[in-house]
């Protein structure tokens, strides 16, 4: 448990010594965010922020767990960290676009999807491959479980991974957001990872927790830098993949609330709009545009947000108690 909570704070002071480091080259690169014009026009100020921030507290958990290596005995923190690198390099691929040729779009999101279902269904063929993963499907709260057809699983795990990958993606929209909302998610994943013994695998999310915090430093309001789709693609690619690595990937229900919520408002809006001829069901999508229409401040929404995940995240871990209690 030690080695995990120094592992935690080596990744804080990395990942703000590496922002420190970072931030002078993005700048000099020109790699700066572009504002689509369908986003709120109050948001306009922010062109030019530089982007690709996530890369400070990706590069802080790589060094972690490459420190760690010695004493690492269980893989599974590698095929986790791998598949969150590939979906952060999806995300790097969109990100360069995006500043290479200064548009507001960079990847399609046909493109975008099909590297994510690729880069899924390679993991997930790894993991039970190796072993490190099974195809029972637990029920949180009522302590049960039962097996899903290898085939079935791995098209329901592929659905979960891209959804939940494209779900934090769409978090990242206010600054501090998507880093506020993630830490608590993390921190009920080191926790997990402990009651469940498996000490090497928390590693990693205690790692990016602690990368998170200094990145705030860096993000919160008003931004000096934004994670970019390289950040929040990686950070979804943790999230969804530490479910699956504890065999409990229906918790992501609770510790994804915020995630999917803000999933949802996007798809309930195109759908009502489309429904109705023009009609809207919230003033914008995602939802946390919407707040912001509402007269609510962005460090409002960020702390009403990341509550909300906290107490989500507090009730998954009631949730799990049969597991590991």
């Amino acid at each position: 448990m030690t080695r995990i909570l120094i592992t935690g704070a080596v990744a804080c002071v990395l990942s703000g010594l590496l922002g420190y480091l970072l931030l002078p080259v993005l700048r000099a690169l020109k790699a700066r965010q572009p504002i689509r014009e369908i986003g709120p026009t109050w948001h306009n100020y922010k062109a030019g922020t530089p982007m690709m921030g996530g890369l400070m507290f990706i590069f802080a958990v790589i060094l972690c767990a490459l420190g760690n290596l010695p004493v690492i005995a269980d893989p599974t923190i590698f095929y986790v960290l791998f598949l969150a690198l590939c979906f952060g390099f999806i995300g790097f691929l969109d990100d360069f676009t995006k500043a290479k040729f200064q548009r507001n779009l960079g990847l399609t999101s046909l493109q975008k999807a099909m590297l994510q279902m690729a880069v899924s269904a390679l993991f997930l063929y790894a993991m039970y491959k190796s072993g490190s993963m099974d195809t029972h499907l637990y029920i949180p709260f009522l302590n049960v479980s039962f097996h899903l057809h290898p085939i079935v699983y791995i098209f329901f795990a592929m659905f979960v991974m891209v959804g939940c990958v494209n779900a934090v993606n769409l978090t990242d929209g206010v600054d501090g957001l998507c880093g506020s909302v993630t830490i608590p998610v993390m921190v009920f994943f080191t926790a997990a990872s402990v009651a469940l013994e498996k000490y090497d695998l928390a590693l990693l999310p205690a790692s990016l927790a602690g990368g998170l915090v200094a990145y705030l430093f860096y993000n919160w309001h008003p931004a000096k830098v934004f994670m970019g789709d390289t950040g929040s693609l990686f950070l979804g690619g943790v999230v969804s993949t530490m479910a699956f690595a504890l065999e409990m990937p229906l918790i992501l229900i609770l510790v994804g609330f915020v995630y999917m919520c803000e999933a949802l408002s996007d798809i309930l809006q195109v759908s009502y709009f489309k429904l109705t001829h023009g009609k809207r069901l919230f003033k914008m999508a995602p939802i946390h545009h919407h707040f912001e229409k509402c007269g609510w401040k962005e460090e409002r929404i960020v702390l009403t947000f990341a509550s909300v995940s906290t107490l989500t995240c507090l009730l998954a871990w009631i949730g799990i108690q049969g597991l590991v209690g």
